[in-house]
Formats: C-alpha cells, structure tokens, sequence
C-alpha cells in the first residue's frame, strides 16, 4: 500500500510537468482557433491545407483528451486505493490501473523529444543504394524492407513515391512518403549512411563484402509551407518506370525526374496515374527536400556559433549490420547495440531511434 501511494505520488507529478511542458491553456487555444477556422464556408476550397489543419486539430485534440483522461485516472486510482485495504481483488485491479497510467505517461515522456517544427508531422524518406554494385543495391532494397515493416508495426501508412531497381538485383533507389504520429521526427534518428557487413550471395567465391546506403528523410510539408522554386531552375524529364516496389509502381512513360539545378539534388515519381501527377508529387519531395537542405544549415551554423559539430545530413555514418564473421547491430552515435540482426531487419527500430533522440534532447538542453 505504502508503495502504491508513493506510486501514485510520482505519478501525479510527472503528469503536472507533461501538462507545463505541453502546455494545456495554450492547447486549448490552439484547438478553439483551429476548430473556428475548419467551421468558416469555403474551408475545403484548398483541400492540401485544409488537411494540414484538420490533422493538425486532431493531434491537439487528441493530446488535451489522453491528459485530462490521465489525470481523471489517477485521482480515481488514489480514491480506489482508500477502499481496497481490505480487497485484495480490488487491490490487484488498482496495481494494473496504475501500470496501465505509467505506461501512458511513459510514451507522453517520449513525445517531448519532439520539439522541432515540423517533428509531429509525416515524412519523406529516401533511400540510396551506394558504390558497391549489386551488394549495395541489395543492401537498400533490404533497408527499404526493414523501414516497410517498422511503419507496418507502428501503424503508419507507408507508400511508394519512387522505385529504381538495380540491374541483376536490389534497387538503385527508392522514395516513400510516410504517414503517422511524429513520423518525421522520428525518422529524423535514421538520416545518415548505414553500413552492411556479409558473406555476399553475389560472390562466387563467398568473399565478405561490406555495402553502403544512404538514407535521407525530410519533412513532409503543406502547401502553407513556403519554398521558392524558380520554373529556370528546373529539368524536368519523363521516363518508364523501371521499378517494381512491389506491384504500386505505374508502369506507363508518365514518370517524372526533376532535377533542381542549382542545389543537384534529383527527384522522381513514378506511382501516380498521369504525368501531371507525378509531377506534382516530384515537386512536393523536391520542396521538402530542399526545405530540410535550409534546416541543416541553419543547424550548421548554430553549430558552428556555439562551437559543436553539427550531427547533421547524411555523409556520416550512423549504424552498422555486421551479419558475418558474428552478428550485431551497433548505432556508432549512442552505442546501443543488439545480437538480435533479424529482428531489427524485420523492423524493431525503437530502441535505436529513441536511445538517438534521447541523446539528442539532452545535449539540446546543455
């Protein structure tokens, strides 16, 4: 009892820094504001934007709810636990509430990672295979797996913007968009290059071979969200799609490359239905792509007035999958690492990505 109490206590005490750290008054504007403007006639004229506020509304709304839900929860738990002194059924109900409220409290803990502007919001991703030919290319396509079936466990909806395949097997290349609860600002953990350490099938001689990817993950931005892009700066060609990402990729001649000239970086789309289409949904990653550009240097230079060196893009090396001589993931940034290879090649990414952003918090608040 005198364990449930003090329980209780601490609970209620990282739930009023949760509430101070969110919050709630601010919130609560927030939703009163948005909930006016989804209200006003004509608001679905810009369907693009009027999605980013309704979802917008939703996670506020859905954050001020879990609070005053958790707060109901425990000043109940507290009350029940009075009377249970003599039930001990009663007693073991009230012990898995209270596991129950941590549990919730926990994840509200995590989400203060997220601090950055665009961290609650959906995410581009973009893998690219490395030199290393037909290993490396295999190697993106299994990254390509891996990030699938993370998004499958997380319930996020992931789906296929660009697929290139490689020529004797894996990708070149592959694009998703990727939708959910602060997708971007936790795909943030996973930009840089990734390192595969095997025996290669592709070897006649079964000589170990180590293969590179880079992955780059940028915000997925509305059309409020402003990016200047000159038509001059543009070449736009159209292709046949090549790629299969499984059977979501177009085969027509209406995909599209664009190549932003003056920064080099390149984007394709090959899923929509119509040259147009894909055209749009190009420009939509190049204007991501080129916002996050402007957020790493800006970082950059933040780093650089405060004297740090900036963990930013994805020129460095961040993890390594060693599948032979012994087997081991190791994130080079935390030092987290774990035997169990297949299990984080089928996806269980968490303790990477929120050992990274707990160190990243942290440093942010040094």
């Amino acid at each position: 009892m005198p364990e449930l109490r003090e329980k209780i206590s601490d609970l209620t005490r990282r739930l009023d820094e949760l509430e101070a750290f969110f919050d709630v008054g601010r919130l609560r504007e927030r939703a009163a504001r948005l909930s006016e403007e989804m209200s006003r006639p004509g608001f679905w004229d810009d369907p693009e934007r009027a999605k980013g506020i309704a979802a917008e509304f939703s996670r506020t709304e859905d954050r001020l709810r879990l609070l005053e839900e958790l707060r109901g929860r425990l000043e109940d738990s507290g009350e029940l636990l009075e009377l249970a002194e003599e039930d001990r059924e009663l007693l073991s109900e009230v012990e898995r509430e209270i596991e129950g409220i941590e549990e919730r409290i926990e994840e509200q803990e995590i989400a203060r990672l997220f601090t950055g502007e665009y961290d609650e919001g959906d995410a581009i991703l973009t893998i690219n295979s490395g030199a290393g030919g037909v290993d490396s290319q295999d190697w993106a396509e299994m990254l390509a797996r891996m990030y699938r079936r993370w998004a499958e466990r997380r319930g996020f909806e992931l789906e296929v913007i660009e697929w290139t395949e490689g020529e004797e097997a894996g990708i070149k290349s592959a694009t998703f968009s990727v939708s959910g609860p602060y997708a971007f600002g936790l795909l943030s953990a996973e930009r840089g290059v990734h390192r595969l350490v095997r025996i290669s099938p592709f070897d006649a001689s079964s000589r170990r071979h180590t293969s590179f990817a880079s992955v780059a993950v940028a915000p997925a931005v509305d059309d409020a969200v402003e990016v200047e892009i000159e038509e001059k700066d543009l070449k736009i060609d159209t292709y046949r799609a090549s790629g299969a990402g499984g059977q979501h990729v177009n085969k027509t001649d209406s995909a599209v490359r664009i190549t932003h000239l003056p920064t080099g970086i390149v984007v394709q789309c090959q899923n929509e239905r119509s040259q147009h289409q894909n055209r749009e949904t190009a420009l939509k990653v190049l204007r991501a792509r080129l916002l996050q550009l402007e957020r790493e240097k800006r970082e950059r230079e933040i780093a650089a007035q405060s004297g740090e060196k900036a963990e930013i893009g994805w020129g460095s090396q961040i993890r390594s999958y060693v599948l032979h001589p012994y087997r081991m993931v190791k994130d080079l940034r935390t030092g987290v690492e774990t035997g169990d290879v297949d299990r984080v090649l089928d996806g269980d990414l968490d303790r990477f990505i929120y050992a990274y952003l707990k160190g990243r918090a942290q440093a942010a608040r040094r």
